[in-house]
């Protein structure tokens, strides 16, 4: 239809505001609703395997609810314990079998790595400990309430409660916070309500028995599910990590710190280890005895021969005859193997620790390859498979430098796991040259003391070899060095303890010890968790909870 004016009209576009009908809209609000829904129980079901970060605590009125909350707990930590050694076990099966006898039937191996008894009883000790924790540590301030009143003990936890004569209902506890700081009082970073409330967990001030108590019996029951063998390893690996926690807490406490403590600790470690190794090495587990055979890269006969000489001064034909008939011996090792029967010093000769090298100065190049290319698989795998299997998303953002990162950390731990037994192996050589020399000056007429010529050979020099050894801890990443001395302590103190005990310096503790040795590190574990490792105080987070 034409205006008056002979012009097309012009649809005009209305300027109020359009819905959709409304049966569309509702049914829009209902997929919202069902996809709200479904995130909700994803992030529920998450929750059953990850715990959030900041989860605040379960109060806890009565002993019912204390058995509920323990036995839930213990539940889903004897599930997750059970899943995750159950597929260790796989992964440890697939990679090895291929040297597997073909008689075996893979799907009886597969399934006893996935149901075996090794899960079974990783699922019972976790369980235990987090079912029995929770219901004693929960239960002791029930059974046994502190006299103290409530304005107290909120103002101990940091809380201000409003007491107006107007309000008819206490109010909720709020955070007090200052309006205005003055210069010397500390500053305090403001958190979000989750993190306020890990916060809380972390310092909540408790009576410390409580959780010494429930930490050691819960320890020493949990412990009792595992094999035997087993229970020494657990129990001291609790050990010192609750020395390590203790001694975290008296340093922050006292403001004082030990430069390169880790390192130190170590290195004391190692001179313990090698003494054993050569000079006592009942006081060593036979499983360790073996890692390090393997790891040294030197004959079988090299260190008995070398025990027996310095312990009873004699040593076994058989292990000189199987060195001589090497294919591999130089000549000049052959010449000084006789020398060195001839005069049966008290040591055994080092040209059996290196029969193919005829220099000790030759020896550290060739050992150091030898290592490198045992441990570097071993170091490969730990450094790249977290890489893939917990850095998934950090690997797609920036593979190059996550894959470099990865690389150089497991060039520096081959390195220095290389670099410790190229130390010992020079001091090790370096003592017999020192003796060698001296006895051929002291045949020339010149003065050499006696108790020189025994110092240079002595057993105290052996611990101090390995005691330079372990300064190569040096060479590894920061961030490691205290697992790696967390996984050398135990290995140290216990053949301290065996010696001490061989000569009567301290008790026997029989088949008490390990459940002894238990319950008196969960208990120093639990007394001060904020003070633990990264690693450990996540794991324990993860398996127990705020409380």
């Amino acid at each position: 239809m034409a205006s008056s004016h002979g012009r097309p009209e012009s649809r005009r576009q209305p300027s109020y505001l359009s819905f959709t009908p409304r049966r569309r809209a509702i049914a829009s609000f209902d997929n919202l609703v069902v996809l709200a829904n479904y995130e909700e129980h994803l992030r529920g079901a998450r929750r059953m395997v990850w715990r959030d970060r900041g989860e605040p605590a379960v109060d806890i009125h009565d002993m019912r609810q204390s058995l509920v909350h323990g036995a839930r707990g213990g539940l889903r930590a004897g599930t997750i314990a059970f899943a995750i050694r159950s597929g260790v076990n796989l992964v440890l099966l697939l990679a090895r079998i291929k040297n597997l006898p073909k008689c075996g039937n893979p799907f009886f191996l597969i399934r006893h790595a996935l149901f075996g008894p090794d899960s079974f009883r990783a699922a019972a000790m976790l369980g235990s400990f987090v079912s029995l924790y929770r219901i004693i540590l929960n239960s002791l301030p029930i059974l046994l309430p502190a006299n103290v009143p409530l304005r107290e003990n909120l103002h101990e936890h940091g809380f201000a409660v409003d007491h107006s004569p107007s309000s008819s209902s206490p109010s909720p506890p709020t955070l007090s916070l200052p309006l205005h700081i003055s210069p010397g009082e500390k500053r305090e970073a403001r958190l979000s309500s989750s993190a306020q409330a890990h916060q809380i967990w972390v310092h909540k001030k408790t009576r410390r028995w409580h959780s010494v108590l429930a930490g050691a019996v819960a320890g020493t029951v949990a412990v009792s599910f595992e094999k035997r063998s087993r229970q020494r390893i657990i129990a001291q690996q609790l050990f010192v990590r609750g020395l390590q926690g203790s001694y975290n807490a008296y340093s922050e406490k006292r403001g004082f710190r030990v430069p390169h403590g880790e390192v130190l600790v170590f290195a004391l470690a190692c001179g313990q280890i090698a003494y054993a190794y050569l000079l006592s090495p009942h006081t060593l587990p036979k499983s360790y005895r073996y890692w390090l055979d393997h790891m040294i890269q030197v004959p079988p006969e090299a260190m008995p021969t070398h025990y027996t000489m310095s312990r009873r001064g004699t040593y076994d034909p058989a292990n000189l005859a199987r060195i001589l008939a090497r294919p591999d011996l130089h000549p000049d090792n052959a010449t000084y193997l006789e020398q060195w029967r001839a005069t049966l010093p008290p040591y055994g000769p080092c040209a059996m620790t290196h029969p193919h090298v005829p220099r000790c100065l030759s020896v550290p190049q060739d050992r150091i390859l030898t290592v490198a290319r045992w441990m570097l698989p071993v170091y490969g795998a730990l450094h790249f498979v977290p890489l893939f299997f917990f850095k998934r998303a950090a690997f797609a953002r920036a593979p190059r430098r996550m894959a470099l990162r990865a690389a150089w950390g497991t060039t520096r731990s081959t390195a220095f796991l290389a670099l410790t037994v190229v130390m010992y192996q020079a001091w090790f050589c370096g003592m017999q040259n020192a003796h060698r020399a001296l006895t051929a000056l002291r045949a020339r007429g010149s003065v050499v003391p006696s108790w020189l010529l025994a110092a240079v050979i002595s057993r105290p020099v052996h611990w101090i070899g390995g005691v330079f050894a372990g300064l190569s801890l040096f060479v590894e990443a920061k961030h490691r060095r205290g697992e790696l001395t967390m996984y050398a302590l135990p290995k140290g103190l216990e053949s301290a303890w065996i010696a001490l005990r061989g000569r009567g310096l301290v008790l026997h503790t029989g088949k008490y010890g390990n459940p002894l040795l238990s319950a008196f590190a969960m208990g120093m574990v639990m007394n001060d968790p904020q003070h633990l490792s990264g690693l450990v105080r996540r794991v324990l987070y993860q398996f127990i909870g705020p409380n």
